[in-house]
């Protein structure tokens, strides 16, 4: 269960941040949308959990443990850095067109990783279905290794996507009504916090 739950707050705190930046920016994020992004982001989950699930029955256990922490450690130090990356994303978005690319004929906008409020493209102040599946899809870059990497090892599916349904719904409620507090625009980033966990995950995976 603490894995789990560790394992889960670790996705969902970008949600909460991009609660927060949408709340300082007044702009709604109405319950089909909130259900819509966090659907989305548990499919990609349920998807990468799948999918390493099915590897693992390839590997020995010991090749699978050491993976699992390899990707997850990994990934936890890029998140502490994540900020940098972010910012490179920005500036070269600022100087010409939309940073984006094509898989399997869908358009991921990078600039939404970026900046998530980015999503609302028709400036209605309202994030639509469809928009929403864009934030969603941004939000879920992350969950496809962290996803992979936690079901090299033993792990409970349904407990780990009822957690991420629940906490992310929440997280993206309460980042909003808390952003609505602040007068001004803030920039807050946690992403160093979802490393520390996703890093603490790993060591936890290995021992």
């Amino acid at each position: 269960m603490l894995e789990s739950l560790i394992l889960v707050l670790a996705l969902c705190i970008d949600t909460f941040v991009a609660g927060i930046a949408y709340g300082t920016d007044r702009i709604k994020i109405p319950l089909s949308s909130n259900i819509v992004i966090t659907t989305v982001c548990s499919l990609f989950l349920a998807l990468s959990l799948s999918l390493g699930s099915l590897l693992k029955e390839f590997m020995s256990p010991s090749f699978a443990s050491i993976l699992s922490f390899a990707l997850l450690f990994s990934l936890g130090v890029l998140r502490l850095f994540e900020s940098f990356f972010k910012s490179y994303i920005q500036n070269f978005s600022s100087i010409g067109a939309p940073l984006t690319f094509k898989l399997f004929d869908f358009k991921f906008v990078l600039e939404i990783y970026a900046n998530e409020t980015k999503a609302d493209y028709d400036k209605s102040k309202t994030l639509t279905i469809k928009e929403s599946v864009y934030l969603a899809v941004a939000l879920s870059i992350d969950s496809i290794a962290v996803g992979f990497g936690s079901s090299l090892v033993s792990f409970n599916f349904f407990q780990i996507l009822l957690l991420s349904f629940t906490i992310g719904i929440l997280a993206l409620f309460l980042g909003v009504n808390i952003g609505k507090k602040f007068i001004e625009k803030v920039n807050i980033n946690l992403s160093w916090l979802s490393g520390a966990m996703l890093v603490c995950l790993a060591i936890i995976r290995l021992i």
